[in-house]
């Protein structure tokens, strides 16, 4: 397993849509495995395969130590009160905005082995597993906010930003990545 780069806001790739996963391969999951050591090595509690350079719609989540890996995941319902709450993105590190997401969703997927899944979840895991998803059509959380909050994160952003040339975050073993690691998703 590797702890791989991760891509900030800025890479193209963050903004393109994923390709389904035709079959879940040995390769498939060697990047499940490499997404998960990153994920853990920057404190986070969720990455999409954008996020670390990949076009495979795969991601990875890990909430109060409920690990999930998702091939080809989607929303398939979703239902309860919307819930409004603080996220931030391992791909934009130090911003933070409150988003307002369904607090419950069902989510559909392969799993790591190629078994078809349904998770329900709510709360954190299904804020995360929203957020993750959106990832895998190109949309950053920085899309939710209102024009004035998006603009002033991007203000930040720009302040931010040169600390990563290329557009690419290089973690540092044993560091943590963040104040806020319950956040980072």
């Amino acid at each position: 397993m590797s702890v791989l780069p991760i891509r900030v806001l800025g890479d193209p790739v963050l903004r393109e849509d994923t390709r389904p996963v035709a079959e879940v391969t040995d390769a498939t999951r060697r990047l499940i495995d490499d997404m998960f050591e990153t994920m853990y090595a920057a404190n986070g509690i969720g990455l999409a395969a954008p996020q670390v350079g990949r076009t495979e719609r795969v991601c990875v989540a890990d909430v109060d130590g409920a690990a999930y890996a998702l091939v080809n995941p989607e929303v398939v319902h979703s239902e309860g009160p919307k819930a409004k709450a603080e996220e931030g993105c391992l791909s934009i590190p130090d911003i933070y905005g409150d988003v307002e997401r369904p607090s419950r969703v069902t989510v559909r997927a392969l799993d790591r082995d190629g078994e078809t899944i349904e998770v329900n979840a709510e709360g954190l895991l299904a804020r995360c597993f929203q957020h993750e998803i959106d990832h895998l059509h190109g949309k950053l959380f920085i899309d939710y906010l209102s024009f004035l909050k998006r603009r002033s994160a991007l203000a930040k952003w720009e302040d931010e930003k040169d600390q990563y040339p290329g557009f690419i975050r290089i973690l540092k073993p044993g560091k943590s990545a963040s104040e806020h690691p319950e956040e980072e998703l």
